[in-house]
């Protein structure tokens, strides 16, 4: 088999890489490793940058988030009971965010794909990248008992944390940046409406809360937990009550609950690996780096991976503009890193950490008032929120 792109996997970052490279005449195949079934279980982001919901109608890709998603003007953050709303599209000159799960965005870009006839290989297992530093680089896999051989000029790791694309790189090639966070989220899901037409993030002395949605009748809330906790030990009931406390008192009093549709932990952590390219591989999305959900970065921050990674490639097939190989990694990360920080101050001011001190304690909160009291301060939080400008490539 031979392609211009191989794109190793199948989660949003890889299926819109390759719908955008398709529109640009630029040939991909896809390797995913799982099922397409199991690629939509999982649960993940909801809210979507301005800038990703634009990259997603470029590539054809967005007429149901554009008419299912919820487009959002602001958020609310709550400081020990005091409400204060983030007007984002007042405080950033008319940009908003867009609230549709990131489930819903792959299965969008799947169906794009397939409409487009272009190769996906699922289940494709035993993935190797070889030859990355040579001006041909091959991947191997294995499908339906077959070994098969795939030639291809660019590889685009796109296979998230624990992938094979950032193991095929020596580890002394790469610098790691890395911050494990001593909580985790509970997330719960459930058919009920929100409690709030807009988010909520809610700091508190019980831990931090999240009330999240998908649709108006979809709803995702989380709860701060330590990391020795376990799923089963919170049944539904126990989940809403300590919500309830963790929220404004109003809130809790709107608020319906009902049975969950699927509840989880997750483990918080800051990561990047430097540079984000090895010869001819690239480091795209979970595979070069991750945030805490705090900020909603983490799809959002895959998206601009990938706005800079396919306008590069154009230019390379379409100019022969190779030069600009080279420049993908410093773009990626001179966002990623702003990224990283936005999400790593969110994650300190709204969050209860076991071991600090009074002191520290009363200075995280004085910085947050700080800043919401401040026009700049919140002026500062919205850009944050709803997404830096994409770099260009030239």
């Amino acid at each position: 088999m031979k392609t211009q792109v191989a794109i190793i996997g199948a989660g949003p970052a890889g299926l819109l890489l390759g719908q955008l490279l398709h529109k640009a005449g630029i040939d991909s195949v896809i390797l995913e490793r799982q099922t397409p079934d199991y690629v939509l279980s999982r649960i993940r982001a909801g809210v979507l940058e301005q800038g990703t919901a634009d990259l997603l109608r470029e590539a054809g890709a967005s007429t149901r988030m554009d008419a299912e998603g919820l487009l959002h003007d602001g958020f609310e953050l709550v400081l020990n009971g005091r409400r204060e709303r983030i007007d984002l599209k007042a405080l950033t000159g008319g940009k908003q965010v867009m609230v549709y799960g990131q489930t819903e965005v792959t299965r969008d870009l799947m169906q794009a794909r397939a409409a487009s006839g272009a190769m996906s290989v699922y289940e494709a297992a035993d993935v190797e990248l070889h030859d990355v530093t040579c001006e041909k680089p091959y991947v191997t896999f294995t499908h339906q008992g077959e070994h098969v051989r795939l030639d291809c000029d660019y590889i685009a790791g796109c296979d998230g944390f624990h992938g094979v694309a950032r193991r095929s790189i020596p580890v002394e090639r790469l610098k790691t940046f890395e911050r494990v966070y001593p909580f985790g989220w509970l997330g719960l899901l459930s058919d009920t409406p929100p409690v709030n037409h807009e988010l909520i993030y809610a700091s508190s002395e019980r831990g931090f809360s999240l009330c999240s949605q998908r649709s108006v009748t979809r709803s995702r809330y989380y709860l701060q937990v330590g990391l020795d906790e376990k799923v089963e030990d919170w049944s539904d009931e126990r989940f809403w009550e300590e919500l309830k406390r963790r929220i404004p008192e109003d809130a809790a009093r709107q608020l319906i609950t009902g049975p969950s549709l699927e509840k989880s932990i997750a483990p918080l952590r800051s990561f990047v690996v430097e540079p984000l390219q090895y010869g001819r591989l690239f480091l795209v999305g979970d595979a070069g780096h991750i945030v805490p959900p705090t900020g909603a970065k983490g799809l959002n921050l895959a998206a601009s991976d990938v706005d800079a990674l396919h306008r590069i490639l154009v230019k390379v097939y379409g100019e022969g503009r190779t030069d600009l190989l080279e420049q993908y990694s410093p773009i990626a990360l001179r966002r990623i890193w702003k990224a990283e920080r936005f999400s790593w101050w969110m994650t300190s001011m709204l969050h209860q950490f076991p071991d600090s001190d009074a002191f520290t304690r009363r200075m995280l909160e004085t910085e947050l008032d700080y800043f919401l009291g401040s026009e700049a301060g919140r002026t500062t939080i919205a850009e944050n929120y709803v997404g830096l400008p994409f770099e260009e490539v030239a």
